[in-house]
């Protein structure tokens, strides 16, 4: 889709910090994460929301989401993690997202209200890449 900033990241003509890439699915860094290390999971075909996913796409999406809430705990050292995705009511980009957030105890979440930090220079690369080495471990 033209205008959809996952659909340009999937394509490689947006930056994104990558830190999945498989045939069906993309995992990328958020660019305003709740906790640094937050992940968005994407179809790389263009699907607005949950109930649009192909059957076909279902097990390979919940699988990668698994993989991922591992690599936040062995890669960044969280305790655990927040697992949510938004169907149309506050879904900022009209592509299906998934949201993998690290959790630690006291980090200070609570409910539905996530305040937004920024990366400094170079600190999502790192980030991404000790995701990376954790989903290949």
């Amino acid at each position: 889709m033209a205008d959809c900033i996952f659909c340009a990241i999937v394509a490689g003509d947006a930056e994104a910090d990558v830190v999945l890439d498989e045939p069906g699915f993309l995992a990328f860094l958020d660019r305003r994460p709740v906790f640094k290390g937050h992940v968005l999971l994407v179809p790389r075909e263009h699907v607005v929301t949950l109930p649009d996913l192909p059957a076909s796409e279902r097990d390979g999406f919940l699988a990668a989401a698994q993989r991922l809430a591992t690599a936040v705990v062995e890669g960044l050292g969280a305790q655990g993690s927040f697992v949510a995705m938004n169907n149309v009511v506050s879904q900022s980009v009209p592509h299906l997202h998934l949201h993998v957030v690290p959790r630690t105890k006291g980090d200070g979440l609570r409910g539905f209200f996530w305040p937004r930090r920024k990366y400094a220079d170079g600190e999502s690369a790192e980030y991404a890449a000790r995701l990376r080495a954790a989903l290949s471990a």
